[in-house]
C-alpha cells in the first residue's frame, strides 16, 4: 500500500482500512507472543501502514478545516 492509493480513498474508507490494519497488528502480535509468527517483517510493514493511514486522515482533516 502506498500513499497515492490512500489519497484517492475517502475518509470513511481510510477509517475502515485503519480498523483492519489494527486488527491485523493485534493478530500478528498475538502470534509473536505464542511463537507462531511466520513472517516477522510483516509487523513492521503493518505498523508503517497504520502510521501512513493516520497521516493521510490528519491531512484530509486539516484541508477540510482550512477550506471552511
Amino acid at each position: 500500500m502506498n500513499a497515492k492509493e490512500l489519497h484517492d480513498k475517502t475518509p470513511d474508507q481510510l477509517r475502515d482500512e485503519l480498523v483492519n490494519l489494527k486488527k491485523e497488528s493485534f493478530n500478528l502480535r498475538f502470534q509473536q507472543a505464542t511463537g507462531q509468527l511466520e513472517n516477522p517483517a510483516r509487523l513492521k510493514t503493518v505498523k508503517r501502514d497504520v502510521a501512513r493511514v493516520k497521516t493521510i486522515l490528519n491531512q484530509k482533516a486539516a484541508t477540510a478545516a482550512s477550506a471552511e
